[in-house]
């Protein structure tokens, strides 16, 4: 029998990641789930070299390509490992001897992708927000950054703080790498400022397990170390077109499913202008309630993705967090290294959902 996840009591997830999936994704994965097309399988059991799995991966990269107008000499490439691996992957193919790659550090994994090159080869902190909690983000201008690095690298969002670059550096002239796992597809981008963009599927994109890394392939062809170990060799996975071993494809297919129904939606311009509104709506709370919710992240560089704030009396946010579980609202807890409250609006976070967090926002502030 069918079931209908309209039907089925579900929670307004806030989470950080893993988080939401939208309700028509969802069903479409349920629907799908025990044959995909005309293969009488599911995703889940199909082979990567199957003709089925073919067009999922096509669809997936052709649907990515399109709504970020990627250029043509970038590479999709659907890896494993999350965000994590990555910082070390991009130095072991990028760093080589006797060059120093440039980090900026904005929050936790910025840091973390920082101390992971640094096991690597020669890197160097250019700009930080660290003296400030990271609660703000760094002034760099393209012509501070030097010219020799081998690349410099960015976290377009820092999901634990609260922060976001809302404009990026020009005139860097070294390579830019970014971080963008927590706010990819949220916005548009221009990807001819970037040479590798790299994004745990998690928040946007998806379901973990799958990690979308887009590459210049002549910066790749030009510049990438030899003799790495084959897995962690860019060259492998342009060369083999991400099935040098078996890809996730199960996340894969999810990947594919969520961005056909973002393009229903009417494409990044239209998520564009949905997550502005959120944010917009839950930062006006925070702001207009007399400093009884105060946010973390300074004005101007707040993140629509992750909205971190405290509670003017926080002994009162343990109450907080306990009331708005039992409301139906999963995740608002802040990251365990700083506390506090969180509240993720990423894209399959709809308007109605965000609406019912304010009212009990606003009537739990009443009560106390």
């Amino acid at each position: 029998m069918r079931r209908n996840i309209e039907q089925t009591k579900r929670a307004d997830n806030f989470g950080a990641g893993p988080t939401g999936l939208p309700l028509p994704v969802l069903q479409r994965v349920l629907d799908e789930g025990l044959s995909y097309g005309d293969s009488g399988m599911s995703v889940m059991e199909m082979s990567h070299r199957s003709r089925w799995y073919d067009e999922i991966q096509a669809s997936a990269e052709t649907r990515l390509r399109r709504l970020l107008n990627l250029p043509e000499e970038f590479s999709v490439l659907f890896l494993q490992g999350g965000a994590s691996l990555q910082f070390a992957m991009i130095p072991m193919n990028f760093l080589g001897a006797g060059q120093t790659a440039g980090y900026v550090t904005t929050g936790s994994f910025a840091k973390k992708a920082y101390s992971e090159a640094k096991k690597v080869g020669s890197v160097r902190i250019i700009a930080s927000s660290e003296d400030s909690g990271f609660r703000t983000l760094p002034a760099i201008e393209g012509s501070q950054v030097p010219q020799d690095l081998a690349y410099v690298h960015f976290t377009s969002n820092n999901t634990i703080y609260g922060t976001q670059w809302q404009t990026w550096p020009t005139d860097v002239v070294p390579p830019v790498v970014a971080d963008m796992s927590s706010d990819i597809l949220s916005r548009p981008i221009d990807a001819n400022r970037f040479h590798l963009i790299y994004a745990g599927a998690q928040k946007n994109l998806g379901i973990a397990g799958l990690t979308v890394v887009l590459v210049n392939q002549s910066w790749v062809h030009d510049k990438s170390v030899a003799g790495l170990p084959s897995m962690l060799s860019y060259q492998t996975h342009l060369d083999n077109d991400s099935r040098y071993n078996t890809p996730p494809a199960f996340a894969v297919y999810v990947l594919s499913v969520l961005l056909e129904w973002i393009e229903e939606q009417g494409g990044l311009p239209a998520i564009t202008a949905r997550n502005e509104e959120k944010a917009r709506l839950l930062y006006g709370v925070l702001d207009n309630s007399d400093g009884f919710y105060q946010g973390v992240a300074e004005a101007n560089v707040r993140s629509k993705m992750n909205v971190t704030f405290r509670l003017q009396n926080q002994d009162l946010e343990p109450e907080f967090l306990s009331a708005a579980k039992a409301a139906g609202f999963v995740g608002l807890g802040g990251h365990r290294s700083v506390g506090g409250c969180r509240v993720s609006l990423y894209n399959a976070v709809d308007l109605a959902q965000v609406e019912r967090l304010l009212t009990f926002m606003q009537t739990f502030r009443s009560k106390h």
